[in-house]
């Protein structure tokens, strides 16, 4: 509370939160307002921080947890208590799994009426237990700053993730002395300790480079985890020194580029088959690299890991486990490697199967690709789509993924070349996160445009997002796969249907021939409808060149693709 009988001006627990972030560095948070955070919000805004407004906490909480992996710094969401908490949860959790930076902080009942019924009353400690590495309840103003400080370096440190903080609505009306408040702040700050990460030891290193030079058919496979370390220089090194291909997950695309002549993306099976020794940087051994495991693993391989978080390499009991910062274990090896004798080279057999496989796939790719096929399959757009992003140059854009078949196909078909720049639904395989992550992208990476390619039901979780690219003029380009639904609309047999209830749409269709496009021009941006590649071709040159917000409604024929070859078998 205010001290009685000071000279002092006195600030509000808003303010004070306000204050504690900006003085941690905080300088843009997500959110949605409302009571009782809206004056918190306001006092953000009043202190430089900038504050983007969205109409869903789910998508201003994909948007956070986005913001700290294309950031490295946590990435913020501010909520309203009780089921804005538990939107926001969507957010908070699909940092957790990616490994990614954020904080939610989330306003809440007052403490004297809990268990009350009170307004939105919940017990938001509890449920966000599972789902976060740290949380923290500030029961009264004086310990704002240093619960402020501990969320962000909990949420930073070691392996990244989620945390929260929850402030209830008695302690925002509270105040203290602004003289009062320096001093909370000056502790907090102070008192910032930063969980150690462990060092690898020489001998380690040593082991490794042993490992490595032992091996007939080495692999270098790298994910997300090696692109917040900012490691690809150090990446783009080790493949050079040595020779040996390697292979990124999904979100590991641009760490070096696609075309690089070692890149062995379009070999994956072969490569994944056929290791003897695999070292994976900042991937995890989970269903996106088949955990590790044969058939699609060869029994012998041995895997090096190289991961921040001890408790991966327990789990996965590698060859060899070093745990660190993937940046400065990469230097450590890369310092103690020596070119010639260690290069394997073009002639390498190893190298040559890699590279003629690659070839082989490329080249049938490319023959399905040059083909224009309308009504549009997937392929055609895409490539057109893909051709008129790398004629952007650099600094390329970031494009955001989603969807079942427009995911699949533009990982094959999209080029990435610069760090960073490739955003889907990641780990969890997360859908709905396209226009958050489009606005994180945006607001991250102001000189970069933003290009979503999305399909129809990814678009429809986030859509009314659109909104806010058009209040913010944020520079994203949203291209729809419009195939009437999930995964091609209705394809059941007539003979299928029955029940009472027959008539209805199939689960998995959408009303036929949407116009995704005039959702958009209803808040003032533009709107395309595309059937052909030329249609396609002149709305993406001049949407790229406007980098104004637009939505690209590109007609997919709902008999084009098929569910992901790597989900049938879970459907």
């Amino acid at each position: 509370m205010a001290e009685l009988g000071s000279n002092s001006p006195s600030i509000d627990c808003n303010l004070l939160v306000a204050k504690a972030l900006a003085r941690a560095g905080v300088d843009r948070m997500f959110g949605v307002v409302g009571i009782p955070v809206t004056s918190l919000a306001n006092r953000a805004l009043s202190l430089g921080i900038r504050f983007i407004a969205f109409h869903n906490e789910q998508s201003a909480g994909y948007a956070a947890s986005a913001y700290g992996y294309l950031t490295g710094r946590p990435g913020v969401l501010l909520t309203v208590s009780g089921p804005g908490c538990v939107h926001g949860l969507a957010g908070l959790s699909n940092a957790g799994v990616n490994a990614w930076p954020m904080v939610m902080i989330s306003g809440s009942c007052d403490q004297k009426d809990f268990g009350r019924g009170d307004f939105q009353e919940l017990d938001q400690i509890a449920a966000v237990k599972p789902f976060v590495k740290f949380s923290v309840k500030a029961k009264d103003i004086s310990e704002i700053p240093s619960s402020v400080f501990s969320v962000l370096d909990h949420a930073g440190s070691g392996r990244p993730g989620g945390c929260y903080l929850d402030i209830p609505s008695d302690v925002l009306h509270q105040t203290v002395t602004e003289s009062e408040a320096n001093r909370l702040l000056d502790e907090a700050e102070s008192r910032i300790t930063i969980e150690p990460i462990k060092s690898v030891t020489y001998d380690e290193i040593i082991k490794a480079i042993s490992l490595i030079r032992k091996a007939e058919r080495p692999l270098i496979v790298f994910g997300k985890g090696a692109a917040i370390a900012r490691a690809e220089d150090e990446l783009k090194c080790l493949v050079e020194k040595t020779g040996i291909p390697f292979l990124p997950t999904p979100m590991g695309k641009g760490l070096l580029p696609d075309v690089h002549e070692l890149a062995a993306t379009a070999a994956r099976s072969l490569a994944i088959g056929k290791c003897d020794v695999a070292i994976v940087v900042g991937a995890r051994l989970n269903w996106l690299l088949h955990f590790g495991e044969p058939p699609k693993w060869s029994k012998e391989v041995k895997f090096i890991l190289i991961d921040i978080d001890e408790d991966e390499i327990k789990l996965r009991k590698p060859e060899l486990g070093l745990i660190g910062d993937a940046k400065k274990i990469l230097k450590m090896l890369n310092k103690e490697i020596k070119d010639d004798p260690f290069c394997l080279g073009r002639s390498h057999p190893w190298i040559e199967a890699i590279t003629n496989k690659v070839k082989e796939n490329v080249s049938r790719m490319e023959g399905q690709l040059a083909k224009d096929v309308v009504p549009f399959n997937f392929l055609t757009p895409m490539r057109i789509i893909r051709d008129a992003i790398i004629g952007l140059g650099s600094p390329a854009p970031v494009v955001v993924s989603e969807g079942a078949n427009t995911m699949d196909v533009g990982r094959s078909v999209l080029v990435q070349m610069e760090p960073r720049t490739r955003l889907d639904a990641g780990t969890w395989g997360t859908m709905g996160v396209g226009l958050g992550y489009c606005i994180a992208a945006a607001v991250a990476s102001p000189d970069r445009l933003v290009v979503a390619v999305e399909g129809d039901s990814g678009f429809g979780f986030s859509a009314m997002e659109v909104e806010t690219l058009v209040r913010y003029q944020l520079p994203v380009v949203v291209i729809v796969f419009n195939n009437g639904g999930v995964y091609g609309g209705d394809r059941r047999n007539p003979e299928d249907i029955t029940g009472p209830y027959k008539d209805d749409p199939a689960p998995t269709s959408f009303v036929p021939g949407a116009a995704y496009h005039l959702l958009i021009e209803a808040f003032g941006g533009k709107g395309y409808l595309v059937g052909n590649p030329d249609e396609l071709k002149s709305a993406l040159t001049e949407s790229f060149s406007a980098r104004k917000p637009a939505v690209i409604n590109v007609t997919i024929d709902p008999y084009a693709g098929a569910e992901s070859g790597r989900m049938q078998h879970k459907n």
